[in-house]
């Protein structure tokens, strides 16, 4: 039988590795072709697109047809703010997504 928690501590080591080169390449990205912004600015920006999003849904509870690719446009918006936030706070989102899967792991197994 696999052990989770083996399959678990595999995949947050790859999180780490990968978000945390993505996000400073993402910054460097940034950086040359935007202008500087406020964590705040980043923040909002976050809350707008998880809320974009959050439509979409609505509009799909409700039946009504939305298509696949916008609902993946939203996502990656939401994604690209959350990049944009995390540098601008200086959270290593790697980390801390490794980390909080520890917690969440650590509480699933007390339940």
């Amino acid at each position: 039988m696999n052990n989770p928690y083996k399959s678990l501590e595999n995949f947050k080591d790859v999180i780490k590795r990968v978000i945390s080169e993505s996000l400073s390449e993402f910054d460097l990205y940034q950086k040359q072709c935007f202008p500087v912004r406020p964590p705040e600015f980043f923040c909002l920006e976050l809350n707008g697109e998880a809320g974009e999003l959050a439509n979409k849904e609505k509009k799909i509870w409700k039946g009504i047809d939305i298509n696949h690719d916008e609902l993946a446009d939203e996502a990656a918006d939401v994604f690209i703010a959350l990049m944009n936030y995390s540098n601008s706070r200086n959270i290593d989102l790697g980390k801390a997504v490794a980390n909080k899967l520890k917690v969440i792991e650590d509480r699933r197994l007390t339940l």
